[in-house]
């Protein structure tokens, strides 16, 4: 069965929900104060079936005090009937609401001229004509206009046939593969029914029995079951109206503006970036910015808009600025928006966002960023990249700014990567100029470094990922290692990196003096002297010393243990040899200390140090000796 949502539109008491009354029979006025005022005050629902189609209707307030209310039911809209009284013509909300139609991207707009029972031929065409004008400068300029009677019923089922033909030719996709997004409009709890909410299904598909996650809120709801204009379904794909019996999920959980979605869908987030264009009679937006009320999906939330290019929005002018929500919202990349002057009360533009999730680049990268994300979805994505540095992207977060599914993200990630505009790693993507930058920072750290330890043969792996690495791209060390690896820049060995063919070379008195310091370690055995102490014994400067104490360390004759003690690798060995000489198997602190004349000091590193060669295995305050492997 085909079907199409449509929406109304124009100034209050023009008659829209009398208009959708004799379409089909439903009164959208579902308040008892709508119904004691005379006047929507709210969103209404409606629909018809018809000839193998259906067509929704959403009926929404044309008061300006309730626009805000308007604005949540307008989205997913394909097609908007906008609604000019004959007897009163073109009014203030039929401009705006044909603006905000404009802003949403909505794409089809038909005029439906009504209460032709209150004028004579000649005012309904002038009506017409006015209407006509309105539309030259909209990109409807061609929208087809019917006119009708809604009380007398002239023209209403020439209006039901047009729509059943227009139904009839919607082929828009559903796409059931993008994780499901549904905007609440509605929450109310039915007696002995659980929650119920309803909305415009924007992306992929709803079953009985999924489990959905309520964002902002970071909930979860099981749906019990769903239906379409009033029938029991038991799955629904994008592009229709749908209500939702939920498990799992309070009333007090559940707010307008609240979005249900599927694994793998937009999370909250505050901070977005935004082409925005501002209505011919809306105020300058200055660089400072404003504050303004954010409509997005069926949400409504205060937020600050700041122009960044140009740096001022002068009225009817269209740019990129950036948005900084009050309070959580969710959104991807595509979504529209109209922001409103909150007092008094006035729309002021809106657009599309270009990132749902912008971190603000340094000043002179910002030009080139904004331009990417404002062009095509795959340089959003590059851009993303580059901004993302050394910690790079994946699919998750790809289809999460994207709003699309995670076999979509992939794909356009692995044709970036065969284009080279990205480079892969495992799941994650990089920027190649974000590899480029960490290739130079890496030669620059390794040059320092050696420069500052010239009898260094390594150094700590730890230290240059700390050093190379924001704390958020460590977790990908290795990966970014082995690369450098690959270009040449570094070679790893265990927790050690070096440049390739990387030798410490002594100088001639250096060599002397590091025989000097070797002997004095060799000759004082088990309690040998700091090197401070060895410097003041060989009259010699004590960072000369401790360097070349570090490189006789890193070649193995000398050995450096926890706390900073320093050993003859030779003295090491022979008392690991001793002690697996002297028979025992088992033995005491106390006994250690006493067979090699040890104070505590010496002995619990010692042991220590044995224990990490698997000379000894500690067993409760005792060790047992391990016998030399063969």
């Amino acid at each position: 069965m085909s079907a199409l949502l449509v929406g109304t539109a124009g100034h209050v008491d023009h008659g829209k929900t009398t208009l959708l009354l004799a379409l089909t029979g439903i009164d959208c006025d579902r308040l008892p104060e709508e119904k004691r005022r005379g006047i929507t005050l709210d969103l209404g629902f409606a629909h018809l079936e018809r000839d193998g189609v259906t067509i929704g209707f959403v009926d929404v307030p044309g008061h300006e005090r309730f626009v805000h209310n308007a604005l949540a039911g307008l989205g997913g809209i394909r097609l908007l009937l906008l609604v000019v009284a004959a007897d009163e013509g073109v009014r203030p909300q039929t401009r705006e609401h044909l603006a905000i139609a404009e802003l949403l991207g909505i794409p089809e707009l038909w005029v439906v001229i009504t209460k032709l029972d209150a004028v004579d031929d000649e005012l309904a065409e002038l009506v017409g004509l006015e209407v006509r004008e309105l539309l030259a400068t909209t990109r409807w300029p061609e929208a087809r206009s019917l006119r009708v009677s809604a009380t007398r019923g002239d023209g209403v089922e020439d209006l039901a046939a047009a729509l059943v033909e227009r139904a009839r030719l919607e082929t828009v996709s559903p796409q059931p593969d993008a994780p499901a997004r549904l905007p609440i409009d509605r929450a109310f709890a039915p007696r002995g029914q659980g929650v119920v909410v309803t909305g415009t299904l924007a992306a992929g598909r709803i079953a009985a029995g999924d489990e959905l996650r309520l964002e902002p809120g970071g909930g979860t709801a099981r749906v019990r079951a769903l239906e379409v204009h009033g029938r029991t379904r038991d799955a629904v794909t994008a592009g229709g109206r749908v209500a939702l019996q939920l498990g799992g999920v309070e009333l007090a959980a559940v707010r307008r503006g609240q979005e249900l979605l599927g694994a793998g869908g937009p999370g909250p987030t505050r901070r977005l970036l935004a082409r925005i264009r501002l209505l011919d009679d809306a105020p300058p937006l200055a660089e400072r910015g404003a504050e303004v009320m954010l409509h997005i999906g069926a949400a409504e939330v205060p937020a600050r808009l700041r122009p960044l290019e140009p740096a001022t929005l002068p009225p009817g002018s269209e740019g990129v600025a950036a948005l900084h929500a009050r309070e959580p919202l969710v959104a991807a990349r595509g979504d529209r928006f109209v922001v409103r002057r909150p007092s008094p009360a006035a729309t002021l533009g809106g657009g599309e966002i270009l990132d749902p999730r912008w971190r603000r680049p340094r000043r002179t990268e910002l030009a080139r960023h904004l331009g990417a994300l404002a062009s095509d979805g795959d340089a959003a994505i590059a851009a993303w990249a580059e901004a993302a540095g050394a910690a790079g992207i994946d699919t998750a977060e790809v289809a999460l700014r994207l709003g699309c599914g995670p076999a979509e993200a992939a794909a356009r990630l692995a044709a970036l990567a065969g284009e080279g505009r990205l480079l892969a790693g495992g799941e994650r993507h990089f920027a190649p100029s974000a590899i480029s930058a960490l290739s130079e920072r890496a030669r620059r750290l390794l040059a320092e470094f050696f420069a500052a330890d010239r009898l260094a043969e390594s150094m700590p792996k730890a230290e240059l990922v700390r050093k190379l690495l924001p704390r958020r791209a460590q977790a990908h060390a290795d990966l970014h290692l082995r690369w450098l690896a690959e270009r040449g820049l570094l070679v790893v060995r265990e927790d050690r990196v070096a440049p390739p063919g990387r030798v410490a070379e002594l100088t001639g008195g250096e060599t002397g003096l590091a025989a000097s310091i070797l002997e004095v370690y060799e000759g004082a055995g088990l309690e040998p002297p700091s090197p401070l102490e060895v410097a003041r014994r060989l009259q010699a400067k004590p960072a000369i010393v401790e360097g070349l104490v570090k490189h006789l360390v890193s070649r193995k004759r000398l050995a450096r243990l926890p706390g900073g003690l320093v050993f003859a690798a030779a003295a090491l060995d022979a008392l690991a040899a001793d002690l697996r000489a002297t028979g025992w198997e088992r033995f005491e602190v106390a006994r250690f200390k006493e067979r090699y004349s040890l104070s505590r000091k010496w002995a619990i590193p010692l042991l220590e140090h044995l224990d990490s060669r698997g000379v000894t295995r500690r067993l409760g305050d005792s060790r047992q000796i391990v016998a030399a492997p063969r």
